[in-house]
């Protein structure tokens, strides 16, 4: 076994695809989404066999709660990786990039954003008070979008483009997805008031919100989306991202990737 320890953005991509070139064939992530983020890139770019595990240490860990290893202490995920067994996800991909778990334009990016200039903040209070402060000044931006049987366009609160079930540690945006379907389940919210808005969030945290009007949910293989005001601001499993286009496409890539999934 060898641990190495990154230094900078992206390089556990780079520690991922080196420790496959050697003969890995597990390799662990120890840390939140954004190291599970970087590593299933690594292991994509280099076409390898290799399977994902995570011991979670960060705050949300999303993509902890598909694999079995949620709200474990260390050694207790250390165990249950130990007797994982390998299977195939899918991933979705953006401009060149994956992600495993979300993908999300408009207020989800906006959150991101400014929870990343609020490092004080930590637990479950480092997602709810971005939000609130975020809806202070976010205007719901128009989007074009496309997908395989839905065409829609207005103004949107946000689009969550979902291979997992959960997003910001407690938003359950897409409750029935499986990253082993071959589909993305893209979770469309429409622009909505502020009394609408803080009713709706204990609903999006029990994932009963797919009942409201202003929420669509479709599953698609792809969805294209574009922005005619700004360029697209994004986010893939909570990694900031400003490409300056304003358009892309999303697809999914079935089985891609080796994951360890505990009982």
């Amino acid at each position: 076994m060898e641990i190495l320890v990154t230094e900078r953005p992206g390089h556990a991509s780079e520690l991922a695809m080196a420790a496959v070139r050697a003969g890995a064939e597990r390799v662990i992530a120890v840390g939140g989404d954004g190291a599970v983020h970087e590593v299933a890139n690594g292991l994509i770019a280099a076409r390898s066999s290799a399977a994902l595990g995570v011991v979670p240490i960060g705050t949300g860990n999303d993509f902890a709660k598909l694999v079995g290893v949620y709200r474990h202490s260390l050694d207790r995920a250390v165990q249950r990786l130990v007797a994982a067994v390998p299977r195939r996800f899918d991933a979705g991909k953006v401009l060149d990039e994956y992600f495993v778990n979300t993908l999300g334009f408009g207020f989800g990016p906006a959150v991101v954003a400014t929870r990343n200039a609020s490092p004080a903040l930590k637990g479950f209070l480092s997602y709810l008070v971005p939000v609130l402060r975020t809806f202070a000044s976010f205007r719901p931006p128009w989007f074009d979008i496309r997908a395989d049987a839905h065409q829609e366009s207005g103004n949107m609160m946000m689009v969550e483009v979902c291979n997992g079930t959960t997003a910001g540690g407690s938003y359950r945006f897409a409750p029935a997805a499986d990253p082993q379907d071959g589909l993305l389940d893209i979770c469309i919210i429409r622009k909505v008031g502020l009394p609408k808005f803080l009713a709706a969030l204990p609903r999006v945290m029990r994932g009963t919100h797919l009942g409201m009007k202003e929420v669509t949910l479709v599953r698609s293989r792809s969805l294209t989306i574009h922005s005619p005001e700004a360029p697209l601001l994004m986010h893939l499993d909570g990694e900031l991202r400003t490409s300056g286009a304003r358009e892309a496409t999303v697809t999914v890539e079935p089985g891609c990737l080796n994951v360890l999934v505990a009982g």
